[in-house]
């Protein structure tokens, strides 16, 4: 099986195969432009006579589990991400494969971290063909320097339950860590000695496959609430001693930046949003969990105060800073995607107005509408930005593959998209001429914030007449760039080759950009 074949040029410029790992894929069209036919996927119909009565699905092991589940070789296994670099069961899962002689199989995780450094091996003997999902670290290189058997797919967590909705990916077997279940399958990740939150990463794996596997190692008597993952659609549950590391579901640093130039950088976007009217009684937003955006949520904080405004919600991965704003009463309602400390955990199991999210109901595009769309003030991180505010979170300047997308793509649709970036990293200038990778073409991204400066998206003439009234530096994307190579120098083009290693999907399916094999010096 070739790993790809006929490339052809997308809507952003881009040339990107139309056949991917022997299947068929549609090249990025323009934002709204492609609007499938046809029916959700339907999963294979079961029947309660194949399941206990007494509805304990418990099997002795994880090994006999899979056997059970008809693992074979060329099948699709996926796993979530909830536990993030904690996650115990995901290379377990993939030692019994390989003992068992399995290969060619595809990985569709949710995300992986560091800690799954540990299947390299399996994707060097070919248990791996490929993984589908996020590659961080030394997986990212890996993929970049050509490793891979199959190509990488590399979806936003929008666009993985867009897949497996449409069809696009067939999960055979879902294998989903629990904190909490009970032998019926009914799961949480609010309780229990790992609990990490929540396990809306793993709905769509429960829902549309064809064999789904809960593991955990805090069983408890049917029936387990809340129930996050319904056990009408698990077909075994396995007690293990330990499914994660609950102290390592930690994201970054989850800490108030102490950079001068970050703190800078986020107290503009804060007076950006304040002068130019973002912000107001009753707005929403969201923001990740790096130093910076936790700073700028800080900020968000203080302006609510001193107006004696309110959030309506947060859109979150959440963690302590988000959580102390509710408890203080600053918002109404955190709307949880995934927890980022063990204060975001308490929170979603004590606070009945920190409720927990989905793909389906905040990310998918293939739906009825979702939550995206409702948040005014988006704020994310970014590896490069270009002078057409093409923006890139996958790639570093010098190719490697050492991000995934997670939601980034999806909350682009919020009504302010906000990048507050550093004009450099390590005298690499972050504004180029020409991303290395894109994953969001420019008519999405509105305003960029440096410590130098606030460019606005010439789309947006709205924030322009707003941002004139004010004594805010604003400038032309250009001109931060001219300023990023006065002192930085023009940066170097990566070394790369014309192999490509890995696609990037948008979020409605199609194919916006090809990452390409890095050459090592």
């Amino acid at each position: 099986m070739k790993k790809y074949d006929k490339l052809v040029k997308n809507a952003v410029g881009r040339m990107v195969p139309a056949i991917i790992n022997g299947e068929k894929h549609v090249p990025f069209m323009g934002v709204g432009k492609y609007k499938p036919t046809g029916n959700k996927y339907g999963p294979p119909i079961a029947s309660c006579s194949d399941y206990p009565d007494d509805g304990n699905k418990v099997i002795d092991s994880l090994r006999e589990a899979l056997i059970k589940a008809g693992i074979k070789d060329g099948m699709t296994l996926s796993t979530h991400h909830h536990f993030r670099n904690g996650d115990l069961i995901a290379n377990q899962v993939f030692d019994i494969a390989a003992d068992m002689g399995v290969k060619n199989l595809r990985w569709f995780p949710s995300a992986s971290f560091p800690c799954h450094e540990h299947i390299i091996p399996y994707l060097e003997d070919g248990t791996i063909n490929r993984i589908e999902g996020s590659m961080n670290g030394a997986l990212g290189k890996f993929c970049s320097l050509g490793k891979m058997d199959g190509l990488g797919v590399l979806r936003s967590h929008g666009g993985r339950y867009q897949a497996v909705q449409d069809g696009e990916v067939k999960i055979d077997i879902a294998i989903i860590a629990a904190p909490t279940a009970d032998p019926f399958g009914n799961a949480n990740g609010v309780n229990g000695p790992a609990a990490c939150g929540l396990l809306g990463f793993a709905l769509a794996d429960s829902q549309y496959a064809d064999k789904v596997i809960v593991v955990t190692d805090n069983l408890v008597p049917f029936p387990a609430i809340p129930w996050q993952i319904h056990g009408n659609y698990v077909d075994y549950v396995v007690k293990v001693d330990k499914v994660g590391i609950p102290e390592k579901i930690i994201s970054g640093t989850t800490q108030i930046t102490k950079s001068p130039d970050r703190l800078l950088i986020a107290e503009l976007t804060a007076q950006f949003c304040e002068q130019t009217g973002l912000i107001y009684d009753g707005f929403s937003y969201q923001a990740g969990a790096g130093g910076t955006a936790l700073s700028i949520g800080n900020y968000f904080g203080d302006i609510l105060r001193k107006n004696n405004w309110k959030a309506r919600f947060i859109r979150a991965g959440s963690n302590k800073y988000p959580v102390e704003m509710l408890e203080e009463g600053l918002v109404e309602y955190i709307l949880d995607g995934q927890t980022f400390d063990l204060e975001g955990v308490r929170s979603m199991r004590e606070n009945p107005n920190h409720v927990w999210t989905s793909p389906f109901t905040s990310y998918n595009y293939h739906g009825k509408g979702n939550f995206a769309s409702m948040v005014d003030v988006v704020v994310l991180g970014a590896t490069e930005v270009d002078i057409n505010f093409n923006a890139n979170v996958v790639t570093h300047s010098d190719g490697y593959l050492l991000h995934g997308i997670g939601g980034w793509q999806n909350t682009l649709f919020g009504k302010t998209t906000i990048l507050p970036v550093p004009l450099f990293r390590d005298r690499i200038p972050v504004i180029r001429d020409e991303v290395t990778t894109i994953c969001a073409p420019g008519e999405m991204i509105d305003v960029i914030v440096t410590e130098r400066g606030i460019a606005i998206n010439p789309l947006r003439q709205d924030l322009i007449a707003k941002a004139k009234e004010t004594n805010l530096p604003i400038k032309t994307i250009e001109q931060l760039k001219q300023e990023a190579e006065e002192i930085c120098g023009v940066p170097d083009k990566p070394k790369l080759s014309d192999e490509i290693v890995a696609v990037i999907k948008w979020v409605d399916g199609t194919v916006i950009d090809s990452v390409y094999r890095v050459i090592e010096d």
